[in-house]
């Protein structure tokens, strides 16, 4: 391989997309449009709670209404937008909508990219390159790998380039990966290859088919990444983005960004783009409140909330015995909570005090 650059993730490129680039800085909104898909490839990581069924997130916020993507996309300073799923072609008209609406909510610097598992007709590109989408990126199933010269996805990314989309093919690092690359090659496109990786619902087929994992600490299958150097001998324009850069660095970029958006005078912002914050399980709320006020902590380091009181967590720390011998026998329950920055985020630790 020449001509490339590597980082200490695993990851390397020689050419990143626009999408591609905005992702890396973690700038970039996942919007999952739908879980319909008519696909069943083997390595689908969709979770039970999307796959089939005709729902929509942002990022990891359920959206009802148009209002709860601009929400989310405002939270996060989001310069761009990847639309997925599912398959997202399945619900054209959705996401012709949201592109309009991005659009014009947001600029059109607003980058808008999608994925598909369909080889979209020149009617269809028409209609999404006249919304505004910027990139389209083909994901052709493996068993067509082999012909894709005279595939209709030949036919769609010639006609998304005539209309002044970029075009790519992005699948996941599997044997035969070369012969996609050669192809992307000869259609003057780019190509982005992902490390396969095991999740609860593909683990299963993941090692029927003779994977297993890297590590013992990354989600990764083994092997993946050297399918991905052999296609990258045959194509200029490629990028190979690895499991533990998704995590360690796109992930952390966006949950930094939506954290400096979220965050309370009183939340403690980590380097992963985690909350850490106290919390007082109130036997007596309005009582563990007036203790607060007599012990003057100023009333901008807590937050009441039904049935606790979230609280900087270096104030807890400082008074805890003292709250403690005020409120334990009422049942009183005090913790230091680390989470993700969005609302009702997972919380990724819970420490008793």
């Amino acid at each position: 391989m020449e001509n490339f650059t590597e980082d200490k993730t695993g990851s390397f490129s020689s050419y990143l997309s626009e999408g591609c680039r905005l992702c890396q800085e973690g700038a970039k909104m996942v919007l999952f449009v739908t879980g319909l898909c008519p696909k069943s490839c083997f390595y689908c990581p969709l979770s039970d709670e999307r796959s089939g069924k005709d729902l929509i997130f942002a990022n990891e916020r359920s959206v009802k209404n148009d209002e709860d993507l601009l929400k989310e996309a405002e939270l996060m300073d989001a310069l761009g937008t990847g639309i997925t799923g599912g398959e997202p072609l399945l619900k054209i008209e959705r996401v012709l909508h949201y592109i309009r609406m991005l659009k014009s909510s947001f600029g059109k610097k607003h980058h808008i990219h999608l994925y598909t598992s369909l080889a979209p007709d020149r009617q269809v590109l028409e209609r999404l390159a006249e919304a505004g989408l910027d990139e389209i990126r083909l994901h052709p199933s493996q068993e067509s790998w082999g012909d894709l010269k005279h595939s209709p996805y030949a036919d769609a990314l010639q006609n998304a380039k005539k209309l002044g989309i970029e075009a790519g093919i992005e699948i996941p690092a599997l044997e035969g990966a070369e012969k996609v690359a050669a192809f992307a090659e000869e259609m003057e496109v780019f190509l982005n290859l992902n490390e396969l990786e095991f999740s609860d619902n593909n683990s299963k087929a993941l090692l029927k088919s003779g994977f297993s994992l890297k590590s013992d600490i990354s989600s990764a299958a083994e092997g993946s990444c050297k399918y991905a150097e052999t296609a990258f001998s045959a194509c200029k324009r490629a990028h190979f983005c690895s499991s533990t850069y998704k995590d360690a660095v796109q992930l952390r970029k966006r949950f930094q960004r939506i954290a400096k958006n979220t965050a309370r005078g009183f939340d403690d912002t980590t380097e992963d783009g985690t909350l850490v914050y106290g919390v007082i399980e109130c036997g007596d709320q309005k009582l563990a409140e007036e203790i607060l006020q007599d012990m003057e902590v100023p009333s901008e380091l807590f937050e009441v909330k039904d049935g606790k009181i979230e609280i900087a967590w270096w104030v807890l720390e400082e008074l805890k015995e003292a709250i403690k011998e005020e409120l334990e026998p009422l049942g009183t329950k005090l913790s230091i909570i680390e989470r993700y920055p969005f609302e009702d985020g997972m919380v990724v630790e819970l420490t008793p005090l």
